[in-house]
């Protein structure tokens, strides 16, 4: 069972906050933009095409709303019409997520189950096609990976946080190889995307992070509340799915937290040079 030791205490000095006015705004639009909600399904009717594109817009409206700033980085090379199914990976930080990676590639998600019962999302999901995975029922997994392979199979983008759950933007946790087979079976292409939420100094903001215990009504409207969020995109290069899941989720990892993981690693390395300043000076 995935597991995130993240919680409340990641969320020490999140504190940059907007204008009253300006969360205002952001709530009032935010509901204007839920009721149109349920018309979502109706875009079943469109191609393809123009229904990636009516999804795209609709994400990139809500960020909007919600004060988020995006900005992307494509190291993908040129896109070729081979029918091919996709599958789109990226580390898991919030509900936030889906709208982002749904404003850049937007595709049909693997969720977890229970989003099927909340409120009014619940219904446009199911109507979406989205794919849910019971945690409670792993043995049921299986399944899930033979309907994604299928639906790539036919030439889909589907989209998966393979972490299992959420973590703060500063930690990270390793991407499961469950989900990877169904690429593999499919032999369809994996698109991996690095995804950090900054502040307007450049720092990681935590605050959109959706762990622990909170509601999503409470990190609904913490995020809402933040002075200024950019979500950095990158789309790393896009990789072939070889035969071993591991040997994959290994690579796409590498690739989904490349950044996280250099910042880790200078922070290290800059606590190990300072207490050993201050030993020699001791000294």
């Amino acid at each position: 069972m995935p597991h995130s030791p993240c919680g409340d205490g990641c969320l020490a000095g999140a504190t940059d906050r907007a204008a009253p006015a300006t969360i205002g705004l952001r709530g009032v639009g935010l509901i204007g933009l839920a009721l149109t909600l349920p018309l979502l399904p109706a875009a079943a009717v469109l191609s393809r095409r123009r229904r990636s594109d009516l999804h795209r817009g609709y994400a990139r409206a809500a960020l909007r709303m919600l004060g988020v700033r995006l900005h992307v980085d494509d190291e993908r090379e040129q896109e070729v019409a081979d029918g091919r199914g996709r599958l789109v990976v990226a580390g898991h930080v919030s509900w936030l997520d889906v709208l982002v990676v749904g404003a850049v590639v937007p595709g049909q998600f693997v969720a977890r189950g229970d989003l099927l019962h909340w409120p009014l999302l619940g219904s446009v999901a199911h109507r979406m096609g989205v794919v849910p995975i019971d945690r409670d029922r792993l043995r049921a997994l299986s399944g899930v990976v033979d309907e994604v392979a299928d639906r790539m199979r036919s030439g889909q983008r589907m989209v998966a946080f393979p972490e299992g759950t959420t973590w703060c933007g500063r930690a990270y946790g390793r991407l499961r190889p469950a989900l990877f087979q169904a690429a593999v079976d499919a032999d369809a292409l994996i698109e991996p995307v690095e995804l950090r939420y900054l502040r307007g100094d450049g720092a990681v903001e935590t605050g959109v992070c959706f762990v622990g215990d909170q509601t999503l009504l409470q990190s609904l409207r913490r995020t809402i509340g933040l002075r200024r969020v950019e979500a950095r995109v990158r789309l790393a290069p896009r990789q072939e799915p070889g035969t071993d899941r591991r040997e994959l989720a290994a690579r796409c990892e590498a690739l989904v937290h490349g950044s996280a993981r250099d910042a880790r690693e200078a922070d290290e390395i800059l606590a190990r040079t300072v207490s050993g300043a201050v030993a020699a000076g001791r000294g």
